[in-house]
């Protein structure tokens, strides 16, 4: 059986997810860093904690806390049911079990929540979606964008993948993609358009493995890096 959405799904997941997702080292937290399609993700509310604030970005940030409460409830059958049909598709050794993951991810949201409203009121989360960024060139270090692009192929075509990689590479000096298989562990079919036109634009791009393995086929990044 393979997962079916209609669109993108309100999903978050954990800091230490984000950490293993992106290959992050502590330099690499130092640094000036926005989250593009964060969703209700925990990544900003640790990274305020630990006192380096980052940006994050998504469409969803226009709604309120309690409409978005309501809206991850609404996802929150689906994605699981969908899940338990598709346990083949995972590697379980983080995560022993799909009502472990659940509860993972219902944690990472409720820290979302939480933190959401004052979050918003600092500027930390901006509601705004690809690919038309409200950022200056060049104004972040470094840009990370997790289950999104290459994630929902079947939602996305080729032409909003190259629009919104260029709209990345437009705002940070670095941009890591995680993954690069869709949402049923699938190669991505704009995967290799898509790199073959950013290395025409004078891009450098790489796979690169990560720590991360929870997808089988799904424990690689894009790194991208403009020359």
């Amino acid at each position: 059986m393979d997962f079916h959405y209609k669109d993108i799904v309100p999903w978050g997941r954990s800091f230490d997810e984000y950490l293993d997702m992106f290959d992050l080292s502590e330099e690499d937290l130092t640094r000036d860093i926005v989250g593009v399609g964060d969703g209700p993700a925990s990544f900003n509310f640790w990274m305020r904690e630990r006192g380096t604030p980052v940006i994050s970005v998504d469409p969803i940030y226009q709604f309120s806390e309690a409409e978005l409460r309501q809206r991850i409830q609404e996802t929150y059958e689906d994605v699981i049911a969908q899940a338990r049909q598709n346990q083949d598709k995972f590697v379980w050794t983080k995560f022993s079990s799909v009502d472990e993951l659940a509860q993972v991810r219902m944690q990472a949201m409720e820290e979302f929540c939480r933190d959401f409203e004052e979050g918003k009121e600092q500027g930390r989360y901006i509601g705004a979606s690809l690919p038309d960024l409200p950022f200056p060139d060049h104004h972040f270090d470094l840009v990370l964008s997790a289950h999104f692009l290459f994630f929902y192929s079947a939602n996305r075509d080729l032409a909003f993948h190259l629009d919104a990689v260029r709209e990345l590479l437009r705002i940070g000096t670095e941009v890591r993609i995680f993954p690069i298989v869709d949402v049923n562990s699938n190669p991505s079919p704009f995967l290799s358009p898509v790199i073959e036109e950013l290395e025409r634009d004078g891009v450098n791009c790489s796979v690169e493995r990560v720590p991360y393995h929870f997808q089988k086929t799904g424990n690689e990044m894009l790194r991208l890096k403009s020359r």
